[in-house]
């Protein structure tokens, strides 16, 4: 299914009160907008998408011992819009919760924890104007040897680049049990509408493995 040219954000979660949450650094929320500045540089608007996958990722301070192993349950995040374009995105989470040590063949399981995700696009650049194939100019005039009509003509045969936009893959991992959220994440990334498309595998692989990838490297948040 074609995405259109502007689209809406994919609702993650609603505001939570848990002390995880809370205890977030000034700034650096899970479900902060995405960032404005990707696509610009020096207050202007690149030409082409951010090759950069923008990661952050948060675990709680004494979830170590809990995270990478035991069944876990990958499902859309509470509330999320527009669920045709999840499953390639599940399943690239779920592949990568497997590496890490997870069961996931127990989908559904009633212990354990819950892998709740959920997708953003936003335009960062819009769709160039279309072009004129072929413009010019003519020009008619006097001259000492008579009368002249001079032409220029420019071929432009290239085609307009489509809008750049900026995918946000939200993962958050919580306990089942006590529903307390253990690990939080983000990667976001840039494409252009039509090379790679907002519901690619490919789209979708690298975002979960770039985020993934911060795993063990999460920043502790202290309770609170």
């Amino acid at each position: 299914m074609k995405a259109k040219p502007i689209l809406s954000a994919v609702a993650f979660l609603a505001a939570s009160s848990s002390a995880f949450a809370q205890a977030m650094p000034p700034g650096r929320r899970w479900d902060q907008p995405m960032d404005q500045r990707i696509g610009r540089q020096n207050g202007r608007q690149s030409a082409e998408p951010s090759r950069k996958v923008e990661v952050e990722a948060f675990q709680a301070a004494d979830a170590a011992s809990l995270l990478g192993k035991g069944p876990i349950t990958v499902a859309a995040a509470e509330g999320a819009e527009a669920e045709w374009k999840l499953p390639v995105y599940e399943a690239a989470v779920v592949d990568q919760l497997a590496k890490l040590g997870y069961e996931t063949a127990v989908n559904g399981a009633e212990g354990g924890q819950i892998a709740q995700i959920g997708i953003r696009h936003e335009q960062v650049v819009p769709e160039e104007a279309k072009r004129k194939p072929v413009s010019g100019a003519m020009e008619v005039g006097v001259s000492n040897r008579g009368n002249y009509t001079a032409m220029a003509l420019n071929i432009d045969l290239t085609k307009a680049k489509k809008a750049i936009v900026a995918t946000r893959l939200d993962v958050r991992i919580r306990d089942k049990a006590s529903n307390r959220v253990l690990w939080e994440g983000h990667a976001e990334a840039q494409t252009r509408e039509d090379d790679d498309g907002l519901n690619n595998g490919a789209v979708a692989a690298r975002l979960a493995s770039a985020l993934f990838a911060k795993f063990a490297d999460a920043q502790v948040v202290p309770a609170s």
